[in-house]
């Protein structure tokens, strides 16, 4: 048996396709601004991804590209103006020590990556609010792969708060209901449970965490992890989950444009609560 791979590609063209159609309906483009600190090349690489993506669907994206020794009250004026100017806002990490505290002068409305604690608030009592992308995506793509959620055991190897913590969140609310186990580092028997999921979420950040003895014949295996290796990106499963798993997402093309086309879905929903 050989793993059915899900096309997250194809499903960020899907939606992309449905957000143009309530851009081209709105009376001004929804405004992104990118600040960037610094010259990380994967944020680089990040912000590229971001920038073509809301060029197609028509999302006015502005980047502001600042120097490594930005002080930390102008970096927080920058972010204080474009509160007022635009729909969304995106700091792209990591930022260089010391200017962290900058992200919570994002106002939530704003904060289209669904970090700001307010949101993150909103997801866990279950009020609406920005969500964060990569579990929105992943969510997303379960329900249009044909994998719904409802009634089945998801298993999150991973509890950070930008996947783990909101995806069980988001998982385990009413009309989703999914039952959730949240696995990380300091699990006991971690493969025990693992084997125990219709749903397995891979989202720790180590090449093959995940190995094939550790998932049951036919689940669904969401590959979150993008690792930079000597033979390329690969994601947090071994080859040969392939050989055992019924679905998997492939890295790359899986989760990665599923969370970069909810940034842009976020920016749109911004766009239209303020117009």
């Amino acid at each position: 048996m050989s793993a059915k791979l899900i096309d997250g590609k194809k499903i960020a063209a899907e939606i992309e396709l449905e957000l143009k159609t309530k851009i081209l309906e709105l009376d001004s483009p929804p405004r992104l601004s990118v600040v960037q600190v610094g010259e990380d090349p994967a944020s680089t690489s990040y912000i590229r991804a971001k920038s073509n993506a809301a060029e197609r669907v028509g999302i006015e994206l502005t980047h502001h590209h600042l120097s490594e020794d930005v002080s930390k009250p102008d970096l927080e004026k920058l972010i204080i103006n474009l509160n007022e100017t635009e729909n969304g806002i995106i700091i792209q990490l990591p930022l260089p020590k010391g200017l962290e505290e900058a992200l919570d002068f994002i106002q939530p409305e704003n904060d289209v990556d669904g970090f700001h604690s307010v949101n993150l608030g909103n997801l866990v009592q279950g009020k609406s609010g920005m969500k964060p992308c990569t579990p929105a995506g992943i969510v997303e793509m379960l329900y249009r792969s044909g994998n719904n959620p409802e009634g089945k055991h998801v298993v999150i190897v991973g509890r950070s708060t930008i996947v783990g913590k909101p995806l069980a969140l988001l998982l385990s609310q009413k009309g989703v209901d999914a039952t959730v186990t949240v696995c990380h580092s300091r699990t006991p028997n971690i493969g025990e449970y693992c084997k125990q999921a219709d749903i397995l979420v891979a989202a720790v950040g180590y090449p093959n965490t995940i190995t094939s003895d550790m998932v049951k014949p036919g689940a669904v295996v969401i590959d979150v992890g993008v690792n930079r290796t000597e033979e390329g990106l690969v994601g947090d499963t071994s080859y040969d989950v392939r050989e055992v798993a019924g679905q998997l997402t492939p890295v790359p093309g899986g989760v990665g444009p599923m969370t970069v086309v909810m940034l842009m879905s976020n920016v749109v929903a911004a766009s239209l609560k303020t117009d």
